[in-house]
């Protein structure tokens, strides 16, 4: 099938079949979404930055036990702010008519909360594991950190929101850039400014990047979640695409119960940026907690920060189904997502119908 798409640099390079690279979501994507997609002839992707460094040994030895495929692992690149105890004590008091309304203390302790940014720690599994992609948001790690990523073998990729990030990126040397359109779920890639407004979609972006970009492939990212999509992203001169939000409806993704009842809603059909849940922009399902109080707010905490006080109000409410203090994360294609698939045969669908409309219009 690979001899048959119109631009086959991402599958020689990342040495896969489909140029599908499933999106690193992290909390829904464990080992069965990777293994499933890359035995599927995609790029499986493992989020690594909200497990523990056991827990990634774990999901990484049962992968490589049940395939020996191209996998990716993907870190974030952030810093981690220092505590601001004004500033935590303002976004609690915002959220004090909620916890009364729950029953539940406003002065309670408060779980620790946080995403681990890549060190030298990561690196060491990637060293152990030498996966066959690593990828990373929020920019690229520090110099002597990428060239240890190199030199065990992985292929770099990174996202870019804006043109300037991916000629950033370009400098620097990635093997592929991720132009990740506005439409994406989850979290933005942002890195050089904090500007989402000014953020392009990803139609506007992604022949920019791949003006930018040269001889590097670019990986189409956002609103993408049917072969229409995928064809139109290849039109644009995509060497692949980065599919998020269309995996969240397969059996593989673990997803609490109010998260997954919203995606088969009509409330899939407005999605906002928002900052609430972690500090940093992130594109979700709009709930009662964007509507009142965001969907982005000065008052949340810096990233990772903002969760903390989120998560009595989550644990109080979402065994009842709410989803109203929850990130429900999903890109603004969620409602073209195909039902009732596995991840390894929503992959090779979604393939095989972007190549029948690729070869129509040949």
């Amino acid at each position: 099938m690979s001899k048959t798409w119109p631009d086959t640099r991402l599958l020689e390079l990342l040495g896969i079949e489909l140029p599908i690279v499933q999106a690193p979501m992290a909390g829904p994507t464990l080992h069965e979404m990777v293994i499933a997609v890359s035995e599927a002839g995609g790029l499986g992707s493992l989020p690594c930055a909200l497990l523990t460094p056991q827990a990634q040994r774990r999901e990484l030895d049962l992968i490589r036990a049940a395939t020996a495929r191209p996998i990716n692992l993907n870190f974030f690149c952030h810093q981690n702010p220092a505590p601001d105890a004004a500033r935590e004590a303002a976004w609690r008091e915002r959220l004090r008519p909620y916890y009364l309304e729950l029953g539940l203390d406003p002065a309670m302790p408060l779980p620790a909360t946080g995403r681990n940014p890549f060190d030298a720690a990561a690196c060491e599994l990637v060293e152990q594991y030498r996966p066959a992609v690593v990828s990373f948001h929020f920019g690229l790690p520090a110099p002597e950190l990428l060239a240890r990523v190199r030199a065990s073998g992985a292929r770099v990729i990174a996202s870019a929101t804006t043109v300037a990030e991916a000629r950033w990126l370009r400098e620097r040397g990635v093997d592929a850039i991720i132009a990740q359109g506005a439409e994406a779920g989850g979290h933005r890639g942002v890195f050089l400014h904090s500007e989402v407004y000014s953020q392009p979609g990803l139609f506007a972006l992604l022949p920019q990047v791949v003006d930018v970009a040269g001889d590097i492939p670019v990986i189409a990212s956002g609103g993408i979640a049917d072969a229409r999509g995928i064809a139109a992203a290849f039109a644009l001169g995509a060497a692949g695409v980065q599919i998020g939000t269309a995996y969240l409806h397969t059996p593989e993704a673990h997803l609490p119960a109010p998260h997954r009842a919203a995606l088969h809603s009509d409330a899939a059909e407005t999605t906002a940026l928002t900052n609430l849940f972690t500090g940093r922009p992130a594109r979700g399902i709009v709930n009662r907690l964007m509507r009142e109080v965001g969907p982005l707010s000065e008052l949340a905490p810096a990233f990772p920060l903002a969760g903390g006080a989120l998560a009595p109000l989550r644990a109080a409410s979402e065994p009842g189904g709410s989803g109203d203090f929850m990130p429900l994360w999903a890109g603004q294609a969620a409602p073209l997502s195909p039902r009732g698939l596995g991840a390894g045969e929503l992959t090779r669908q979604l393939a095989a119908q972007a190549l029948q409309r690729l070869q129509t219009l040949a």
